[in-house]
């Protein structure tokens, strides 16, 4: 593993000088609190100033690029099973649809804030168009314990936030798809009562939907399949073989999971995945179907015996030659990113490193392959799933993958290839792709002073 290790920082230094992004203020976040969610956004969009400077865009797309274009919060009242109401707090961000209707999911999840939706909904706006689809940035989230509530008060939770969004989505302005602690249920129960509302059926007003109800085969693994997709390009253009290569996986939820068995069925050597009891580590590569089967009967990793078992940070140290990043945001910062000894980064989560943690690993010659170009598998089967319910089609699990194989290798090429052109990192490259289509799209509209 060393020599292929200096093989691949040698190759780096040659066509790829890791270039700092502009940064936020350093933070280190446990809990997303609101305080820490708005230096989340700041944090996020401060890495446009660097693409701004480089692209020459002009000052009033500037402008439109740097906030939300609708935030909407509401309250959702929910009768409980024991009599009693609670309400919830909840959001739905749309933050640019220059090129297409808002594209994203919605998370229940107990940190939410408006901030971190608005952070969330700014990535899909970049990563939407960095993949080249007709949408912009959507998300949306409910400050709720999931995984405290019967399935029946998760129904009423479901029902009640797209009765509380509905006049603001639908298939040509916003369309919700699964993320966080939702899943393809969750959206079978918020597509009915959408259909109830409008008195129509509208199969495109929501993706990740059941299989019945209009949903798409091969969206379940879409966004691990996508993310192996964009690690075979880079070892391909590293000249490395995935038997050679070794992979860590922070997480094992569904993005985990289905990237973590494909990786090793392709070959890779899988050593190590996590959840929230703990991680698994095994040098000559994990058994992942029986990993995922102990889960699945335990209810936690930590009770596998199919490998050593870590804490969640010693997984963060390994050594290995690609760490994979599929939990949640901020996981490396400035607090923990000196202990990290893995070759690549690849980022499967929305924003797993702060940017001052981007910094010290590029400074470091650690390649990052980032989340708005790593995990676009799920919104490109999402966007397959809204052509075929307006098309009345149903495409095949295997036409649906060979078609997020050519077009996302297609557009993560471009990326990759702009990197080496212009010896910037793999997130600049992904930024200046993503963000030049869309200030296009915005000086197209004419809404600008000029139109140079």
């Amino acid at each position: 593993m060393g020599d292929k290790k200096q093989k691949t920082k040698t190759k780096k230094s040659q066509h790829q000088k890791q270039t700092p992004q502009s940064q936020a203020e350093k933070t280190a976040p446990r809990t997303l609190t609101p305080e820490v969610g708005a230096a989340l956004f700041e944090d996020a969009r401060s890495r446009l100033v660097d693409v701004f400077k480089a692209l020459d865009i002009h000052p009033d797309a500037q402008s439109r690029l740097m906030q939300p274009s609708l935030s909407l919060q509401v309250s959702i009242p929910i009768r409980m099973d024991d009599g009693s109401l609670k309400a919830f707090p909840a959001w739905r961000v749309q933050y640019d649809t220059s090129l297409g209707p808002a594209k994203g999911g919605v998370r229940f999840h107990p940190d939410v804030n408006q901030h971190e939706v608005t952070t969330l909904s700014f990535w899909m706006a970049v990563k939407c168009a960095v993949v080249g689809l007709p949408y912009g940035g959507g998300k949306g989230g409910v400050q709720v314990d999931a995984k405290s509530l019967s399935s029946l008060e998760r129904e009423r939770l479901a029902r009640g936030y797209i009765r509380a969004i509905a006049d603001i989505m639908g298939p040509d302005r916003d369309i919700p798809a699964p993320d966080v602690n939702t899943d393809a249920t969750v959206m079978g129960w918020m597509i009915d009562e959408y259909e109830h509302i409008v008195r129509a059926q509208a199969p495109a007003a929501i993706t990740g939907k059941p299989l019945p109800l209009g949903g798409s085969p091969g969206r379940v693994a879409a966004t691990g399949r996508g993310a192996l997709k964009v690690l075979d390009l880079w070892a391909e253009r590293e000249e490395r073989k995935p038997e050679e290569t070794t992979v860590a996986v922070q997480g094992f939820g569904n993005a985990a999971y289905h990237f973590a068995r494909l990786a090793s069925e392709r070959g890779y050597r899988v050593v190590a995945v996590s959840d929230s009891s703990g991680a698994i580590y095994n040098a000559d590569g994990l058994d992942i179907e029986k990993a995922k089967e102990d889960k699945t009967k335990h209810g936690k990793l930590a009770d596998s015996k199919t490998g050593k078992l870590l804490n969640g940070e010693e997984l963060l140290t390994l050594e290995v030659d690609v760490l994979a990043l599929a939990a949640l945001e901020n996981q490396i910062h400035c607090d923990n990113v000196d202990e990290v000894k893995a070759g690549a980064i690849l980022e499967i989560a929305n924003g797993p490193l702060t940017s001052d943690a981007d910094q010290s690993l590029a400074q470091r010659d650690v390649l990052v392959l980032p989340d708005v170009l790593a995990n676009t598998g799920g919104v490109i089967v999402s966007y397959f799933e809204w052509l075929q319910n307006r098309a009345g089609e149903k495409w095949s699990e295997s036409e649906v993958n060979e078609r997020l194989d050519l077009l996302l290798g297609k557009e993560a090429s471009k990326v990759l290839k702009r990197a080496e052109m212009e010896s910037i990192t793999y997130r600049q490259a992904a930024y200046r792709q993503g963000i030049e289509r869309i200030a296009e799209a915005i000086m197209a509209r004419g809404n600008c002073q000029d139109s140079r």
